[in-house]
């Protein structure tokens, strides 16, 4: 049996997984992230994270293969450099450089959303396919792309940005500094934001009375329209509106056999997914194709950026 090492960097959390060969998470490790702090110290703990899992999994680092790391930001593939990372403030990290200096096994970085993608596509719901693209719904909208069965990071490495397509000019502002984009609309902060918008406008809604009991979440919306609310109806049907329309440019433009959603929101299962389906098969370019994208949920949750991570060496061979 080979194994091989995953380490998930984010911004709140550093999650490493031995992983074996059937893609089979073995053993897990994690520590906070703590940002900000020198990133070298961020590194040293992300090794920590990777030797403990090995041992976790009663194994040694002699048994291990390689380690692959899924990081926010722009990461270089080829050099091994994180050239810009706003979340974890880094810029030109020599990422690779420094886990090697602790483990002495081939390590390999990709952008987070992309490893995560590629997890999907060795053993979640992209399996199988020949081209797939995942969007990933949290905080912001991520994004990985998978062509002829490889990683697809652009020219600069900086590809696969689907959040930061604008689908409303001048909409609303976006962290990355244009207005309307996808993520603006479509991650569940967008989705808190219109909810709040919404309990302003509407305090006599069931919506606002939920909002004095308990802390607004991208889930409000949904219970309450499931409880009857009209105004949370509105904001569902808003919500899903915009998010088709980001779906729809993006198999528009890539035309994969299959686009996975993955993200908290997706918990809403048929909620969201039947009304957005309907949506994108009046909208898609090619709705009158006898072949079209196929759109499911994804199925390895957090896992799927540790069991992408782990098996970057095969991405890079």
């Amino acid at each position: 049996m080979k194994y091989y090492v995953g380490i998930d960097l984010g911004g709140t959390n550093i999650v490493a997984g031995v992983v074996d060969e059937n893609y089979k998470i073995v053993a897990k490790a994690s520590t906070r992230t703590n940002c900000p702090r020198p990133e070298k110290e961020i590194a040293n703990d992300m090794a920590k994270m990777a030797l403990q899992a090995v041992e976790n999994a009663g194994l040694t680092i002699d048994q291990i293969e390689w380690v692959g790391i899924g990081t926010p930001g722009i990461a270089n593939s080829e050099t091994g450099i994180i050239e810009y990372s706003n979340n974890l403030g880094f810029k030109n990290t020599p990422m690779v450089k420094y886990i090697s200096e602790v483990i002495d096994k081939p390590v390999f970085i990709e952008n987070d959303a992309n490893a995560a993608a590629y997890g999907e596509f060795v053993a979640g719901a992209a399996k199988g396919a020949k081209n797939a693209v995942c969007i990933t719904l949290g905080t912001g909208v991520g994004g990985g792309i998978i062509v002829d069965g490889k990683i697809y990071s652009g020219s600069n490495f900086a590809g696969a940005e689907i959040g930061h397509t604008v689908i409303e000019v001048d909409g609303a502002q976006c962290s990355c500094g244009r207005k309307g984009c996808f993520e603006a609309y479509s991650s569940a902060t967008g989705l808190i934001r219109m909810t709040n918008e919404a309990i302003a406008e509407h305090p006599e809604s069931l919506m606002a009375k939920m909002s004095e009991k308990a802390k607004v979440t991208a889930r409000t919306s949904f219970d309450a329209m499931r409880d009857g609310d009209k105004c949370a109806k509105v904001i569902v049907d808003k919500y899903i509106k915009y998010l088709a329309a980001g779906i729809t440019n993006t198999i528009n433009i890539f035309q994969p056999d299959v686009l996975c959603i993955g993200g908290g929101v997706c918990n809403e299962g048929d909620a969201l997914l039947l009304p957005m389906k309907a949506i994108v098969e009046k909208e898609v370019y090619t709705r009158d194709s006898e072949k079209n994208t196929k759109i499911v949920i994804a199925e390895l949750g957090n896992d799927a950026g540790i069991i992408g991570a782990a098996f970057l060496g095969r991405a890079n061979a």
